[in-house]
C-alpha cells in the first residue's frame, strides 16, 4: 500500500475523526463519526453499525442495529436509550439493550465488530473504495454548509445518490419513527467488499439485497453495504410531540 492510499484509507480517517470529532454547528441534537448504514444476508438479516465520536446530548456511543428474517430490529448501544439510537427508533424496535461493543481494525480497510452481553454476534467487514465511491466523496465533501441545512437537497442527494451507489432507495431526510426530523451528511464513502457474521454461533450466509427494502421511519436501509463518515443533526426531542425511547 502506498503511503498516499494509507493517508487516505478508512482507518486512517476514521482514527482522525476519533481525535478531533466536529460536530455540525446549531441548534438541533448532533452527532458527528462513521458507520455501516445497512449489509442485507441472505438470511434475511440486516445489520448496521454507528459509532458517534461525539454527541451533543451525551458522550459519544456506538450502537449495532439487528434485523431478523421476520423484520423484528433490534439496538444495542454502549449508552442508554435516552442518549442512543433508540432515542430516535425506539418505537419501531422489538427490544435495546445497553452493553460492551468493540470495534477492532485489522488493517486500513478491514475491521471486526463484537457484541457480547447475550447478543453474542461477531462481525466481519472488509472496504473498498471504487470510482462511484470517490466520486460521491468528492462531490459529498464539496457540498457547503448551508445545502446540508436545506431538506430539498438532502431529498435531491439521496433520489440521486441511491441509484449511482446501487443501493436502491436511500433517505437523507425526513422522520424516524419517534417522530423527530433527521438529516444524514455523509462526506466520505465505502462499499462493503466482503462481510461475514455469526449471530447466537449461526452464519448469516452471504451479503445480498432483500426481496424488499427495508426502511424505518424514513430512513432507508441501503441494499447494499454502505461505510460512511460524516454526520446527523436530529429535531431536539419534545415530549409533546416526539415518542419518547421506549427501552
Amino acid at each position: 500500500m502506498t503511503d498516499a492510499v494509507a493517508l487516505e484509507s478508512p482507518r486512517t480517517l476514521v482514527e482522525a475523526v476519533e481525535k478531533d470529532p466536529a460536530l455540525p454547528s446549531g441548534a438541533e441534537e448532533r452527532f458527528a463519526g462513521y458507520g455501516v448504514m445497512g449489509v442485507p444476508f441472505s438470511s434475511g438479516h440486516i445489520l448496521a453499525l454507528r459509532h458517534f465520536a461525539a454527541s451533543s446530548i451525551g458522550p459519544g456511543y456506538t450502537s449495532v442495529w439487528i434485523r431478523d428474517p421476520a423484520g423484528v430490529w433490534t439496538m444495542h448501544s454502549t449508552t442508554g436509550s435516552g442518549f442512543s439510537c433508540p432515542r430516535y427508533f425506539g418505537s419501531a424496535l422489538g427490544s435495546a439493550s445497553t452493553g460492551g461493543i468493540s470495534i477492532r481494525w485489522r488493517d486500513g480497510y478491514s475491521f471486526s465488530v463484537e457484541v457480547g452481553a447475550g447478543v453474542d454476534l461477531s462481525w466481519d467487514l472488509t472496504l473498498a473504495a471504487t470510482p462511484v465511491t470517490r466520486l460521491m466523496s468528492a462531490v459529498s465533501g464539496a457540498v457547503p454548509e448551508r445545502l446540508w441545512r436545506s431538506p430539498a437537497f438532502l431529498r435531491a442527494m439521496g433520489a440521486v445518490a441511491g441509484p449511482v451507489l446501487g443501493a436502491g432507495h436511500l433517505g437523507l431526510t425526513g422522520r424516524v419513527p419517534n417522530g423527530q426530523t433527521f438529516g444524514a451528511r455523509p462526506r466520505r464513502m465505502w462499499f462493503v467488499r466482503e462481510s461475514k457474521a455469526r449471530l447466537l454461533g449461526h452464519s448469516l450466509g452471504q451479503t445480498s439485497a432483500l426481496p424488499v427494502q427495508d426502511r424505518l421511519g424514513d430512513f432507508w436501509i441501503p441494499q447494499r453495504g454502505i461505510f460512511m463518515i460524516g454526520s446527523s443533526v436530529f429535531e431536539p426531542f419534545d415530549a409533546g410531540t416526539h415518542l419518547a425511547a421506549e427501552h
